[in-house]
């Protein structure tokens, strides 16, 4: 669900989601691809509190 509503709200992964699906993805493996991102941005967030996504 997460990763669902960040490809419709969040500027940039629903610039990286919009970039998959014109590039022929599937939008089931789009979403997949943006679950991993949200999972590697929230592991970094984690090392480090202050990073800022943009």
């Amino acid at each position: 669900m997460a990763a669902l509503v960040s490809a419709r709200y969040n500027p940039i992964l629903k610039a990286v989601y919009d970039r998959l699906v014109a590039d022929g993805k599937a939008k089931k493996l789009a979403l997949i691809a943006l679950m991993r991102k949200l999972i590697i941005l929230l592991n970094h967030l984690l090392k480090n509190p202050k990073f800022k996504l943009a």
